[in-house]
């Protein structure tokens, strides 16, 4: 199987010499070369999820939770001490169309349902209605983490073949 988007940050006029170094460059910074995607982001979301499983526990964690604000891939990077940030922001828009739609779908439903529980949260007026809220919500999202995860990684259903040459 070939793709045309094999490489997502791979301009038409590279060698492969220059690819490689390229590859080995987004390997060194924690960016799959493949889908252009780095899991730093995910810290993002990681952050949102351990306060939500304090709350049962920490009734006080829901203000630390209710303070988590959603940021983009791009938003998260610039925010970041990320050392390759512009090279992980460059990568991610250079990244197969595909790809990138689908990872932005699960990290969009990702940050509709912890807005939707901050919201709820917010409305609350017990630490046992929040705990529920929280627990609730930590089941929902981990597992779609776990999915984005997969996609940066790429074992999603949009992964391309490997391919240095096309």
């Amino acid at each position: 199987m070939t793709s045309p988007a094999a490489n997502p940050v791979r301009p038409a006029s590279e060698t492969v010499a220059d690819f490689a170094v390229l590859a080995e460059e987004l390997r060194a910074a924690n960016i799959n070369p493949r889908t252009g995607l780095a899991t730093d982001y995910l810290n993002h979301f990681n952050e949102a999820v351990m306060l939500l499983e304090m709350i049962p526990d920490i009734p006080e964690c829901a203000e630390d939770f209710l303070g988590w604000r959603p940021l983009s891939y791009a938003e998260h990077f610039t925010a970041s001490n990320f050392k390759a940030r512009d090279l992980a922001i460059e990568a991610y828009n250079a990244a197969d169309k595909r790809i990138r739609a689908e990872f932005d779908n699960i990290t969009n439903s990702i940050t509709a349902i912890l807005t939707a529980v901050s919201d709820a949260m917010r409305e609350a007026q017990q630490d046992a209605t929040r705990a529920k809220l929280a627990e609730q919500a930590s089941g929902w999202v981990k597992p779609l983490v776990m999915q984005a995860g997969g996609m940066i990684n790429g074992d999603g259903a949009a992964d391309v073949e490997y391919i240095m040459t096309h």
